[in-house]
């Protein structure tokens, strides 16, 4: 008799639901704060530039604990792991409502914390379940999670700062995250039936993903491009309704629903692009094509001009998105590819720590670039060449 957890067939569709809607409302904390920035820096007087140091501490604590997930979620299990973090985002949510200096560098750092884990507790789940030929239409669909929670914040985010101001819409969501850990006990037994119940939580354990990587060309070819590939996406999400309001005048609401825009083609995106790479394309290929893309959508950012319709600025912004937040599921379906049977948590864990480790770097300069006469497409522009150039090495290699 099969659990629910069992199969490569009818047996992937429950838990990919399941990992899908906590990757969609983690995703959702960590990008409801540059959603709600601009409500936050009137009420408060901190200036929009010091965003990037917020979501470089989110990243900050996405490293270390995407690094100290691996023995932790073969011992508790991937979905009681997962728990924890949507906890501690609502934590870091309602700590961050505070409105002081430390009190939001704390928050970050929670929500960090609970965003870290989330994505090699699922890989942990549909590494198992996903069938093998359906691998990176599996990822993928899982991974839109990630611009759906960007979209759900852009969308509903703004609304909320109306009705009940930016800490109130902080809470909110914050709230939400909590509703669902404890929803998802009901789902827990059957999807943690592998877990190792004596497995012993070793200090040492934290290096054995980075081990993994450094020991495949691989694994550290793929980490190495998602470092620029993700300080893209995060700009992206972290500095659009800033670049919008600040830069051409357009309203809140109008700027938060772009970004919807944006992060839903990248929700199209990532189920396209991983049923492409299933059938048609090699997946690195797959991914050096979308670097391209990436790359030339946020040179075009140079272009965008007060002369412009709101219109094309959508439609820009929709191929952007496609492109810099649609290549995550075909990157995690190829790690997987990649990583020793059994042990695709561990290797999304250690690729992961350099994926963040954008997220860490990434914001800060950019923001710095971009403060400098509130300079955002020449930004975009320098962010751009370093992924050209990684996308151009992913056409070297077969992969598997």
């Amino acid at each position: 008799m099969k659990t629910s957890a069992e199969g490569k067939g009818s047996g992937v569709v429950f838990p990919l639901a399941i990992t899908l809607a906590i990757q969609a409302l983690v995703a959702m904390a960590s990008i409801t704060v540059p959603v709600l920035a601009p409500a936050a820096s009137a009420d408060t007087g901190i200036a929009l530039a010091y965003l990037g140091v917020f979501m470089a501490f989110i990243y900050i604590g996405g490293m270390v604990s995407t690094l100290a997930s691996g023995d932790f979620i073969l011992r508790y299990g991937p979905i009681r792991i997962s728990q924890c973090c949507l906890l501690l985002c609502g934590l870091g949510l309602a700590a961050t409502a505070a409105g002081s200096v430390p009190l939001m560098a704390l928050g970050a750092l929670l929500i960090g914390s609970g965003y870290g884990p989330v994505t090699p507790a699922s890989s942990h789940i549909l590494a198992r379940t996903a069938p093998p030929g359906r691998m990176s239409l599996t990822f993928s669909l899982k991974q839109t999670g990630v611009p759906l929670g960007g979209a759900m914040a852009g969308a509903l985010v703004p609304p909320l700062v109306l009705l009940c101001g930016w800490k109130g819409a902080a809470i909110a969501v914050g709230a939400f995250c909590v509703l669902l850990a404890f929803l998802s006990e009901l789902p827990r037994a059957g999807l943690d039936i592998d877990r190792e119940k004596g497995r012993p939580i070793r200090f040492k354990g934290v290096a054995g993903p980075l081990e993994m990587v450094f020991s495949s060309k691989p694994l550290r070819e793929l980490a190495m491009t998602s470092f620029f590939f993700a300080s893209m996406q995060i700009c992206l999400s972290t500095y659009l309704v800033s670049f919008l309001t600040t830069g051409l005048g357009v309203p809140l609401v109008r700027a938060g629903l772009t970004l919807s825009v944006a992060l839903g083609a990248g929700v199209a995106g990532r189920i396209v692009w991983g049923g492409i790479a299933d059938r048609l394309i090699l997946p690195r290929r797959m991914l050096g094509a979308l670097g391209l893309a990436m790359s030339l959508s946020a040179a075009a950012t140079c272009f965008i001009s007060l002369s412009w319709p709101y219109a094309a600025v959508v439609i820009l912004g929709a191929l952007f998105g496609a492109s810099a937040v649609g290549w995550n599921g075909v990157y995690l379906a190829e790690v997987a590819r990649e990583a020793p049977p059994g042990m695709a948590g561990m290797a999304t864990g250690g690729t992961l720590f350099f994926t963040f480790f954008g997220g860490v770097v990434a914001p800060p300069l950019f923001g710095g670039i971009a403060g400098a006469g509130h300079r955002y497409s020449l930004a975009y522009f320098l962010f751009a060449i370093p992924v050209f150039l990684f996308s151009l090495m992913l056409f070297r290699g077969r992969g598997r």
